[in-house]
């Protein structure tokens, strides 16, 4: 028929003309009859003819024959219910253009009401999401907080399947967008990120933002899950992929066909689903072995279903975002796209300060006692202690006259006793008092609230033993806890693993007050032998290897794992074993002593002191140790973070010093082991009881520029610093230059990555000249323009020992080149120097050449990345004929054509030192490289 102008064409005749296509298409009726009815265009009798029909299309047929009988505007009304109401008739939409459908002006003013059960679903869960995600609930019981209160934005760094950067989100909707997509097969968005750094309530601001209607995207359902939940149900329980959606998200209303779930089959890509915590999952493996889930009508444990919707096997299409700890892997072929939560940035915290404290006068003090600590401000950039130690201090101090935030030495034990003193004060004073206490008393305090905490800690533990994070009324009963208790804070109730939505399960605020609380009832306990405090570092002690046989059952197909729960990770046994050593530590020594026997406080930590002691001196023996470029090194591994952390909390300078004094390499490496700025105090306090000079390396982690204040002690004996990959802005440069220009004893100096300026560049040159030693500098993908660079060039300049300079992946450009240049002309010692990536052309390339042919230590070049073209190839020939001695010329991905190749293979036949010319990537086609065929020193691959 073509296209028909409803001018030309009755809407009468429109409909008989195409009365097979709406009989086929034509879904969700009960609207077309809802908003006919309640236009007067039909009666109740003609609702009751057309619900006594037997079938659906027999249902469309006599809609079809009823409004055709009403006449030409019911016709138009008709077509125009489909028109207004698009998602529900979303078929039909192409048969509108086709009849290039629009509205007349009398029309337009007529009203329709969306009955639709998909719109009506859309509506109800995008309410239920908005009344359940508006107030933060995970860090607080009686205290509510609206999200956009106080959600504070983190670093959000994106990954590529070999966990190398790919950039930073600027702003949430780049979350869903196809920004930085690796895998374009990939169902699954994984973001991963340490205890507390803010990935729940990350998920939390995106489901706000969906409610709504802020969230840049098409998906119309959004369903959210705490993977936890599938922890709950039993091994042979199984339900349907409907009902693992609407039981627990919520049930569409008067939807008798079903069309809400067929909607989702049909269009899976109009759905994101969030499931949150996936590392605490520790559903028995014999599951994942069950036969994978390829239809939605089939029944199956929960746990398959979640594997099947990850992998694709289930509506394959839709968007899912996935939350775990950090370290916790995955098949790449899975996951789509990968974020690494890194915590607050300092100019993050500085908003969640402004958004913490309303009152300057609080502002102030916060901001003051944060500035003289920089530990402190290395554990503020976690989401979780930063609450805690801002919790703490609001409302100790505004119960006592002299609370103050601790001093530098505070640790992660510090914060959750603080935390505990403020939920614990609560039962201590019911009502708040018009008149402040003039003495803080924290061992009155917990003396007071011995009864409940004890029971608290006795749940913690039970449930760690059995490695659950959920607890039942039964559960907190049998530990001796009362109604009054739960309202303190510890527990907070959750009904979203029981469709009934009853309080009848509950779990820790988070997970490492969990671990806390048993760490404190392994102190508390005087009826088990004091050796019982070792258990769980036994259990870490054992060595199991990283798992991703979830998704290799899922892909690959199963066969018998050697690992009776893969889901579960120890890092909660760590965090356990981590508090038990501050609560044993001889600073809580006098809390302890009002709680516990002294005698048996006092075995316990002798104790704790001799296992880790003991353990340090076989972990420090174990370590792989190579040597290369004349220092001794050793490769940690990431236990001995752990370790290290463990130390710290001890505060014992005894263990500290023994642990300096058995590392007997000469160089530490500590790249990606998931260092954080606050685990630097933990570093420093060891590294400064040695004596003897240190390499460091600490690549691809994430210290920060909090992390380098803390490490500032250290750098007197540092002569390997490498901090590549840390997100260090010129803030941390300033330490660096103090520091190692202060005790000139650093031969390598590596920033490779970060966020370094021209000022920052004008730092590291002033390192240069002033550090005799040093040999090695590397300054790629940093953010230095031609200015930085002619700081750089003329330190280099000036330097007699500097040999070796990366400069990849910064804009220095012709000027920075020049500059370089200038440098490269009779410098005695530098062998190696990379200026790819940097915006270079061929004006850049001629000075270089020029320069270089004055230059006879430089042995590689690279130029990788520019602008050059043919007319650098007649200097660049120059130079290799000069014969200088350069072995490596890089010239890979520039703009030389055939003609400027020519000239550098003409002058190789005068060159004896040069190996190699990369010219890959230059523009030359394939018959036009193999011309240069008999020279294998121009290399095109």
């Amino acid at each position: 028929m073509g296209q028909v102008e409803e001018a030309k064409l009755s809407c009468l005749n429109i409909l008989t003309y195409h009365r097979e296509l709406l009989v086929s298409r034509l879904k969700s009726l009960q609207c077309i009859v809802d908003n006919l009815l309640a236009c007067g265009f039909f009666c109740e009798e003609d609702a009751e003819i057309i619900q006594r029909t037997a079938t659906k299309t027999d249902q469309v047929r006599k809609i079809l024959e009823l409004v055709q009988c009403k006449g030409e505007e019911a016709c138009t009304y008709f077509i125009y219910i489909i028109y207004k109401v698009c998602d529900a008739y979303i078929d039909l939409q192409p048969w509108l253009k086709e009849i290039n459908y629009n509205p007349s002006e009398d029309m337009t003013v007529m009203k329709v009401v969306n009955t639709d059960p998909i719109s009506r679903f859309y509506g109800k869960l995008r309410h239920e999401m908005s009344r359940d995600t508006s107030f933060i609930m995970s860090y607080g019981q009686q205290e509510e907080t609206r999200l956009e209160d106080l959600y504070t934005d983190t670093v959000m760094e994106l990954l590529n399947d070999n966990n190398e950067s790919m950039g930073f989100l600027e702003d949430l909707d780049q979350l869903l967008g196809e920004h930085a997509v690796f895998n374009p097969q990939g169902e699954t968005i994984y973001i991963q990120g340490d205890a507390g750094v803010g990935k729940s309530i990350l998920l939390q601001k995106l489901q706000n933002l969906w409610s709504k209607k802020e969230l840049r995207t098409d998906a119309i359902f959004f369903f959210k899950f705490r993977c936890r939940m599938f922890s709950t149900f039993k091994d042979t329980e199984q339900i349907s992929l409907r009902d693992l959606l609407f039981k627990y998200n919520c049930y569409p209303d008067h939807d008798p066909d079903n069309e809400v779930f067929d909607y989702i089959l049909r269009f899976p890509e109009k759905v994101i689903f969030t499931f949150d915590g996936y590392d605490e999952i520790q559903e028995d493996v014999d599951l994942i072995n069950v036969a994978e889930v390829a239809s939605p009508e089939d029944k199956a444990h929960p746990l398959q279903l979640l594997l099947s919707l990850l992998c694709g096997k289930l509506l394959k299409g839709s968007q899912k975002l996935l939350t775990a700890r950090t370290g916790v892997e995955f098949q790449s072929r899975v996951i789509r796209k990968k974020v690494a939560l890194r915590g607050f940035s300092p100019a993050h915290l500085k908003t969640y300060i402004n958004l913490h404290f309303k009152e300057q006068d609080y502002r102030e003090l916060v901001s003051v006692q944060l500035d003289a600590s920089p530990h402190l401000c290395g554990l503020c950039s976690i989401p979780l202690f930063c609450w805690i130690i801002f919790k703490s201090f609001r409302h100790l101090h505004t119960m006592h006259d002299s609370f103050e935030l601790p001093e530098t030495c505070i640790t992660l034990t510090d914060i959750f006793l603080l935390l505990s003193e403020v939920f614990l004060s609560r039962s201590a004073s019911p009502a708040p008092s018009l008149v402040k206490k003039r003495t803080r008393c924290p061992s009155e305090t917990f003396k007071a609230g011995l009864k409940p905490l004890t029971a608290f800690a006795k749940l913690a533990l039970q449930g760690m033993k059995r490695g659950s994070f959920i607890c039942s009324q039964e559960e907190i009963t049998a530990c001796g806890l009362t109604e009054e208790d739960l309202p303190l804070g510890f527990l907070r109730a959750v009904c979203e693993y029981d469709a009934s939505e009853s309080p009848g399960a509950f779990e820790f605020l988070h997970m490492t007050l969990q671990c806390f609380l048993a760490a404190f009832a392994l102190v508390l306990d005087e009826q088990a032998a004091a050796s019982s405090i070792l258990k769980f570092f036994t259990e870490c002690s054992r060595k199991r290897g990283r798992s991703c046989l979830p998704f290799n059952f899922c892909i690959c197909g199963s066969s018998k794992p050697n690992e009776k729960k893969p889901f579960t990770t120890n890092e909660h046994l760590h965090f356990t074993n981590l508090f038990l050593c501050g609560l044993l530590s001889k600073a809580h020594t006098s809390l302890m002593e009002h709680l516990i026997s002294p005698v048996l406080l006092k075995k316990k930590q002798s104790l704790l002191k001799s296992y880790l002691s003991t353990s340090v001196k076989s972990h420090l023996q174990g370590l792989p140790q190579h040597k290369g470029d004349k220092r001794k090194k050793v490769h940690v591994l990431p236990n001995f973070l752990w370790i290290l952390r463990c130390i710290f909390e001890t505060g014992s300078k005894d263990i500290a010093q023994m642990t300096a004094k058995g590392i007997t390499a000469d160089f530490i490496k500590l790249g990606y082991c998931n260092v954080y700025s606050g685990d630097c105090t933990a570093l420093n306090f060891v590294l400064q009881h040695r004596r003897k000079l240190l390499g460091l390396d600490m690549d691809n982690n994430n210290i920060s520029d909090f992390g380098i204040k803390q490490l500032k002690p250290s750098f007197c004996k540092m002569t390997v610093v490498r901090f590549c990959v840390n997100h260090l802005s010129d803030s941390s440069i300033e330490i660096l230059a103090e520091e190692l220009c202060k005790h000139k004893v650093v031969e390598v100096l590596g920033l490779y990555s970060n966020h370094i300026t021209d000022d920052g560049a004008k730092l590291v040159a002033q390192i240069i000249e002033e550090c005799p030693k040093l040999q090695v500098v590397k300054l790629g993908k940093n953010k230095i323009t031609s200015v930085g660079a002619k700081y750089l060039a003329r330190a280099i300049q000036k330097s007699k020992s500097i040999f070796d300079v990366g400069m990849w992946g910064n804009t220095i450009g012709d000027e920075g080149a020049e500059a370089f240049a200038e440098a490269l002309r009779h410098h005695p010692s530098l062998t190696n120097l990379s200026l790819s990536a940097n915006g270079i052309t061929s004006k850049g390339g001629k000075s270089l050449a020029e320069a270089l042919k004055q230059n006879s230590c430089l042995r590689i070049f690279w130029l990788v990345q520019n602008e050059l073209c043919d007319d650098a190839a007649p200097l660049l020939a120059e130079l290799v004929r000069a014969n200088t001695g350069l072995s490596h010329l890089w010239l890979i991905n520039n703009q030389f054509t055939v003609d400027g190749l020519k000239q550098l293979a003409e002058a190789l036949s005068h060159n004896t030192a040069l190996k190699e010319i990369c010219v890959k990537g230059n523009q030359l086609s394939e018959e036009e490289q193999n011309e240069f065929r008999e020279e294998q020193r121009l290399r095109f691959h």
